[in-house]
């Protein structure tokens, strides 16, 4: 997915509409359970990567974390500093872009975020300036979807109907990649937009965290960390 492409989308007020009803539970059960996982002090800060309007950063931040929540969407940001604070910052940050050099003790990127960057060099480029921008000892939190299993399964259509306008989203795989067609009319308008996200096997993921300088240290097959 180009990323001006994926500007495009996610600044338009249809991504909020039609992820209105993002339920927050998942992202909150798996931030228990690293926390439990990791048991980090309060004092270490927290760099929430490509959030959807910081629910996931002002969670943390309710832990007593120092947290900044970085997005590529002016609109998100926008939406998200009416609940910044002193230990709560929110900044409009493109990922391949370094932000701190040792800073942060954790970087936390969920809900396939990651692979909303098109080429592989973005995503080198990404896995890079995250590794620089953590402490000796930081630690990068990657959700993934599990490729084998969503290029079994991602297809379908469905309707929603929100604010007075129906989408209709379609999935498929094409060439090993999730692709997700969201349309629909709104004030005369005919809309079309497309969700891509690269499917990484855990082969091309080691590939990637060892050409960016880092090691992996779990991998997890769901929420409550169940080790695969």
């Amino acid at each position: 997915m180009p990323l001006k492409w994926s500007q495009n989308w996610v600044n338009s007020p249809y991504y909020h509409i039609i992820y209105s009803q993002k339920n927050d539970d998942t992202a909150e059960l798996f931030i228990d359970n690293r926390c439990s996982n990791l048991k980090p002090t309060k004092k270490v800060k927290i760099v929430d990567i490509a959030f959807w309007r910081g629910g996931q950063a002002i969670y943390f931040n309710k832990k007593s974390y120092g947290v900044t929540g970085t997005d590529i969407s002016l609109s998100t940001i926008n939406f998200a500093s009416a609940f910044k604070n002193n230990t709560l910052h929110f900044y409009v940050h493109d990922t391949r872009r370094l932000i701190y050099i040792n800073y942060f003790y954790v970087a936390i990127c969920l809900f396939n975020r990651f692979g909303n960057l098109k080429r592989g060099k973005d995503h080198l480029s990404a896995l890079v300036s995250l590794r620089k921008s953590l402490s000796k000892d930081g630690l990068l939190v990657l959700d993934y979807i599990n490729s084998e299993k969503i290029t079994e399964q991602y297809t379908g259509q469905e309707a929603k109907h929100l604010d007075g306008i129906s989408f209709n989203i379609s999935k498929k795989v094409l060439d090993r990649q999730p692709i997700k067609t969201i349309s629909f009319e709104h004030k005369n308008k005919d809309y079309y937009f497309q969700e891509e996200r690269k499917a990484f096997h855990q082969v091309e993921f080691k590939r990637l965290f060892h050409l960016s300088g880092l090691s992996i240290l779990n991998i997890f097959g769901d929420y409550n960390l169940y080790t695969i």
